[in-house]
């Protein structure tokens, strides 16, 4: 038997939902059939999640990034923000499709775009929120991985982002 990508006590990140902890990995039986599935808790958000453990990689399901890559998503944070003329319904879709894809990189490229309303009264209800995901997405992981306080990452974040404008 090969060794499982995923522990119980591991944090992980799902690629919907965001970062939660690996409860229990066990055998269930549902409908006859006897099944290996991987029992996730989401703290943020109070919603427990369970999935076939063989489809778990191909769900989204992945370890926490290493630094190296939250040292790229930061270059891209601070990267010059791409400004779109398109319709907004397209962007926020686009956003939106980056948040949900757990990708810490493209996570860091909506924080990028949106950064400039981060303070202001210029942008949208919708585009606040859609920063906030993206921002919750990013500061929940970066917390886990150097094993900090999810507020001061986010406080040295916005810190980062505000010296950016």
């Amino acid at each position: 038997m090969k060794e499982a990508p995923f522990q119980e006590g591991d944090s992980i990140v799902y690629a919907a939902h965001g970062v939660g902890r690996v409860d229990r990995i066990g055998v269930d039986e549902i409908a006859g059939t006897k099944l290996e599935f991987i029992q996730i808790s989401f703290p943020g958000n109070q919603m427990t999640l369970r999935i076939p453990l063989a489809k778990a990689q191909k769900s989204g399901l992945r370890k926490i990034v290493t630094q190296d890559i939250v040292d790229k998503a930061m270059s891209v944070i601070k990267g010059k923000p791409h400004v779109s003329r398109g319709m907004w319904a397209r962007r926020a879709v686009a956003y939106q499709e980056k948040i949900n894809s757990g990708d810490l990189v493209q996570i860091a490229e909506v924080l990028r775009d949106l950064r400039r309303n981060v303070d202001s009264l210029d942008g949208s209800f919708s585009e606040r929120k859609l920063f906030e995901a993206a921002q919750e997405r990013f500061v929940s992981e970066v917390a886990i991985l150097e094993n900090r306080d999810s507020a001061v990452v986010l406080q040295e974040l916005t810190e980062k982002m505000k010296a950016l404008s």
